[in-house]
């Protein structure tokens, strides 16, 4: 390997990276606020790239029409819920939410794909269009399992995986799909060259961990969030909406999958379940960071990214093999740090 080839390798593991330290933070916040795992953050990611790859080749993408589905669901849900003190405020809320927004969201996508819109107008209604589906699996699957274990949101996690992995098939096929890219231009430096979609990859990367630094930091709403993941019961002590709360981590999380799969898209095939695998690897710099440490998980997935180019390089064959195994050491080095916990008797 000469110099060329590893600074070749070094670039593509940190635009991965980048990739994997924004689904990683994702995975993170919602773990931090909901206890939830979120396996179906791919889901996000395929659903995104491939709803945003339909809208740019001009074909009425399923995803338009799952949010309103699922939006109604929602609706009949919190309907149900408030069925013994019915406020009309909070059901009017309810049902532009639900129902009014995604079908807005619903005619503007039959409206533009008839004209194939240009890609500012294919990213938003993607972005929106994952965002409502976020919104409503929360208030369906997750919300109502809020004070249960996290096994038993677990497997409620890997039954929405399996869920939208299938609806995904049934949308957008098994064939493949590429979108166009954000940027069509490029330069060199040096002996590399950086084109507008990695550029695009870096800067929306460092904008939001930027972004969501002073989201925590400095919003009350983020405050909010970060004294949910503290104490869950003492925010409710204090005031805070918990139910807000996961609805915020999920709008994040969609969104963040959402436009990762944007990013990816250009660059490589997407097919219906090829997110998962990407959300995988953002899971493993998840949990590296130990589910809590924004900074480390950022810097584990740039790790995992660099890691997975050379093993492609050296033995790619073996490279996912590789990467998986990055949780070994960590999970070992995690478990001889944990403190005894004595088995409960009876």
């Amino acid at each position: 390997m000469n110099t060329t080839i590893m600074l070749f390798l070094i670039q593509d593991g940190i635009t991965n990276g980048a990739i994997y330290a924004l689904l990683g933070l994702a995975l993170v916040l919602v773990f931090a606020v909901t206890r939830v795992i979120l396996i179906p953050q791919g889901e996000f990611v395929t659903y995104g790239a491939l709803t945003y790859a339909s809208l740019a080749s001009g074909q009425m993408p399923g995803t338009a029409k799952l949010a309103l589905a699922m939006g109604v669901v929602a609706f009949a849900l919190d309907v149900f819920a408030g069925r013994k003190s019915l406020h009309v405020r909070l059901i009017a809320r309810s049902f532009l939410a639900n129902i009014v927004l995604p079908g807005i969201v619903l005619a503007l996508t039959l409206y533009f794909v008839a004209q194939k819109p240009p890609v500012a107008v294919s990213i938003a209604l993607s972005l929106v269009i994952v965002a409502m589906i976020g919104l409503s699996l929360y208030r369906i699957v997750f919300q109502p399992l809020a004070h249960t274990s996290v096994l038993v949101l677990l497997i409620a996690s890997v039954g929405c995986h399996l869920a939208l992995q299938g609806l995904g098939l049934l949308f957008f096929g098994a064939e493949g799909q590429r979108g166009p890219a954000v940027l069509s231009t490029a330069f060199t430096a040096g002996s590399l060259r950086f084109t507008g979609q990695s550029i695009t990859v870096y800067g929306i990367t460092i904008a939001f961990i930027v972004g969501l630094w002073l989201f925590f930091g400095w919003t009350l709403y983020g405050k909010a969030l970060r004294a949910t993941a503290v104490n869950r019961l003492g925010a409710r002590l204090a005031g805070i909406r918990t139910t807000l709360s996961g609805q915020i981590a999920f709008l994040l999380a969609s969104v963040i999958g959402a436009l990762s799969g944007i990013l990816i898209v250009p660059i490589t095939t997407l097919y219906y379940d090829t997110g998962f695998l990407i959300g995988i690897k953002g899971f493993i710099a998840a949990i590296i960071g130990g589910l809590v440490s924004y900074p480390l998980t950022a810097i584990a997935a740039l790790v995992v990214g660099t890691v997975e180019a050379f093993s492609s390089f050296y033995a790619s064959n073996y490279k996912e093999v590789i990467v998986f195994m990055l949780l070994i050491p960590v999970l070992l080095l995690r478990s001889l740090a944990a403190p005894a916990v004595e088995e409960e008797k009876d």
